[in-house]
């Protein structure tokens, strides 16, 4: 089939159901309830075919926004160095309701982010003491480790005092 012809419903008993593609697709890892709308929709199942599923899993209690959020924030925090923005970023990309985002991003514990940040930025730092003892090399490095944290999506503030206090504590 070309990708320019529209797919054809797989109600027809040609493939798996709807229902059954939803449970392998939770059986990866959890989804949003509008990733899962939007992966049975590229899969091809008619727009009634995604309702029925979807209202089924709420019925199971096999989808839910809040817990997902909740989940996601503390794995992807706790095991990926990610920061609150980058977080936030990545809910919002998977549909997740902005109340939703907030209330999950709540649960991170500031200091408990300060913590990841400065471990992620001591194990970036590629300089020793006696380098870090040059303003140039210092400033060098501050940029560096600045821009690593931005990018795993921490604040300006967390971002300004770790690196400060990890090129500090190499210094010492």
């Amino acid at each position: 089939m070309g990708e320019d012809q529209p797919r054809e419903s797989r109600s027809t008993g040609s493939g798996p159901s709807a229902w059954d593609a939803a449970l392998r697709l939770l059986g990866a890892r959890a989804r949003s309830r509008r990733e899962m709308h939007d992966r049975l929709v590229a899969r091809g199942f008619t727009d009634d075919e995604v309702a029925s599923t979807l209202a089924r899993l709420d019925e199971w209690k096999l989808i839910d926004d809040t817990a997902f959020a909740h989940e996601w924030v503390r794995s992807r925090h706790a095991h990926s160095a990610r920061g609150r923005h980058a977080l936030r970023r990545e809910l919002r990309t998977k549909g997740v309701a902005d109340d939703i985002v907030v209330e999950a991003l709540d649960t991170i514990d500031p200091e408990a982010e300060r913590e990841i940040a400065y471990a992620l930025a001591d194990k970036k730092l590629r300089f020793d003491a006696d380098e870090l003892s040059d303003p140039a090399i210092r400033t060098k490095a501050f940029r560096r480790l600045a821009g690593a944290l931005g990018r795993r999506g921490y604040p300006p503030d967390v971002i300004t005092s770790v690196v400060k206090d990890v090129i500090a504590a190499r210094r010492a």
